[in-house]
């Protein structure tokens, strides 16, 4: 009986041991394990990593002769005017912008998504283009307040256009309407919008919270929630780009002053009849002019790129001509002030001839 104890009690401890010796073999391995943060995790498979690849068999087989390299096909070198394959821009996806801005461009046409370009003619009664051009003005003043996004302000002020075009607003709710549509723009544009309260702080109180959020539901079912409509800023970034591919000068300056003569149009009424392309394209085309006064200002390019001839924007680039030169809207001094400022290399200062060269607009090849 005590032999049986005996080998009952060797059998135990050397299993023990056993036990011992795998556990420690399983925490090697697992302390070997490299920790993999999500960022490093293989996008293409679900299969682990860690896996090692199943050995093939070579099965010997007839040596094919080698082709010389020299006659390997070899994938064309990137096109120079191909500019999106070249962004390090993440929201220019180069697979899919050319499909993108061709949605935009269809966009931008539709009914739904532009103003009439004589609203206050034929709906408003109690509201002129002095009144609209202010409200703007001091809506400018809210962004930089608040540290708004440009594409913030830019939706904002389409809103404010498209709710005009079909209701009729009196003078008194004109600002109401204005933070409003801020407001709602906040929500589509910002991570962090300013809340309600501070747009009734920024109005001294003049509306409440429940005004506010009365004209929010008026508005929103007034555009029918289409909210994401393009505006000049949306196609300013491509032309700017492009833009900045023949151009000597500073790329920062131009970029500045591009959205400069865009912001500028906001205040002008009469720029609602332009499509937002043609105002961005409008802005390049008047930007470059005023850097370089010699170089022409358009581009074989910049034609394939925006869709318009130089000869297209003639109005448009005559119109911002004319608010650069304070010939309209000289009294309204947000847009100007806030570019004067040296984050914005004080593009507003910049001088300009008074005339612009009418060959400069003929349809030739440049």
């Amino acid at each position: 009986m005590s032999d049986d104890k005996e080998n009952f009690v060797r059998m135990t401890r050397a299993a023990t041991k056993r036990k011992a010796s795998m556990e420690a073999i399983i925490d090697e391995e697992r302390l070997s394990k490299k920790r993999v943060v999500l960022g490093e995790l293989p996008h293409l498979s679900n299969v682990s990593a860690t896996k090692k690849p199943r050995k093939t068999v070579k099965v010997p087989t007839k040596e094919k002769k080698k082709k010389p390299i020299s006659n390997v096909t070899s994938t064309p070198k990137e096109s120079i005017s191909d500019i999106d394959t070249r962004s390090d821009d993440p929201q220019m996806c180069a697979p899919y912008v050319s499909g993108i801005f061709d949605y935009l461009r269809q966009l931008e046409g539709k009914e739904k998504s532009k103003p009439l370009v004589d609203y206050i003619e034929k709906v408003q009664k109690d509201v002129n283009p002095i009144m609209r051009g202010v409200l703007v003005d001091w809506l400018v003043e809210v962004a930089e307040e608040y540290k708004l996004l440009s594409d913030t302000l830019y939706l904002a002020v389409s809103y404010i256009d498209r709710f005009l075009s079909i209701k009729t607003v009196n003078r008194q709710k004109l600002q109401l309407l204005g933070v409003t549509a801020m407001l709602i723009a906040s929500k589509y544009e910002e991570i962090t919008p300013p809340n309600v309260e501070d747009f009734c702080y920024i109005t001294d109180n003049t509306y409440t919270k429940q005004e506010i959020v009365k004209m929010e539901a008026d508005i929103l079912l007034a555009l029918e929630f289409e909210l994401g409509n393009p505006t000049s800023n949306t196609f300013l970034r491509r032309f700017t780009r492009v833009a900045q591919e023949d151009f000597k000068m500073s790329h920062l300056q131009l970029e500045f002053l591009c959205s400069y003569l865009s912001e500028l149009t906001m205040l002008e009424y009469n720029s609602v009849k332009f499509l937002p392309s043609i105002v961005a394209a409008s802005s390049v085309f008047l930007a470059r002019f005023i850097i370089c006064p010699k170089q022409h200002p358009w581009s074989v390019m910049l034609e394939e790129y925006t869709n318009y001839k130089a000869g297209d924007l003639k109005e448009c680039v005559g119109m911002i001509h004319d608010l650069y030169l304070s010939r309209k809207g000289g009294a309204l001094q947000a847009v100007r002030e806030k570019y004067k400022q040296h984050k914005f290399k004080c593009v507003a200062t910049m001088p300009v001839s008074p005339e612009l060269p009418l060959t400069f607009f003929e349809d030739v090849n440049i």
